[in-house]
């Protein structure tokens, strides 16, 4: 048996590019989110370069990590249920929580484009930002916690 988690075969298969594209980018993506959601947080500059670089950053991350969820959906999280290839829980935990990543990143971008929270003020949309920030970071770190697991320690016995 295999004793890598899918989403660290994903990240291992294809160097660099797999790392590049499934974790560099949405990593580097959300860690200036977060950087840039600081200085807004503390400065309330909603004028200012922090704000520019957080907004095209927000619009992107959504969009681009939505193409990922596609992509790894259709390709990976179909064919092994279908197939029962998935290696253990932690397998399925760290699968699941990397691609509930979409729901703040894109939530961010829904945001930044005004489909969401149109009619909220500045304060409360910094607020609503922040918090799909947490949450992306949240999940996305227990994605990396279960995903560098050995699948075999929480195996389902079937």
């Amino acid at each position: 048996m295999n004793n890598m988690t899918h989403y660290m075969e994903l990240l291992a298969t294809n160097q660099p590019w797999n790392l590049l594209i499934f974790m560099a980018i949405p990593v580097i993506a959300a860690e200036t989110l977060a950087i840039t959601e600081l200085m807004l947080l503390f400065s309330r500059n909603m004028s200012g370069m922090a704000r520019k670089i957080n907004k095209v950053t927000g619009i992107f991350a959504g969009f681009y990590f939505l193409s990922i969820f596609i992509y790894l959906f259709a390709n990976a999280v179909v064919p092994l249920t279908v197939s029962g290839g998935w290696r253990g829980f932690a397998d399925v935990i760290a699968v699941g929580f990397y691609l509930s990543g979409i729901v703040p990143l894109l939530g961010i971008s829904l945001l930044e484009i005004g489909v969401i929270g149109r009619k909220k003020n500045e304060i409360a949309h910094l607020k609503l930002h922040a918090i799909f920030v947490g949450i992306f970071l949240v999940v996305a770190h227990i994605a990396m916690i279960f995903g560098m697991l050995n699948p075999e320690m929480l195996k389902m016995s079937m």
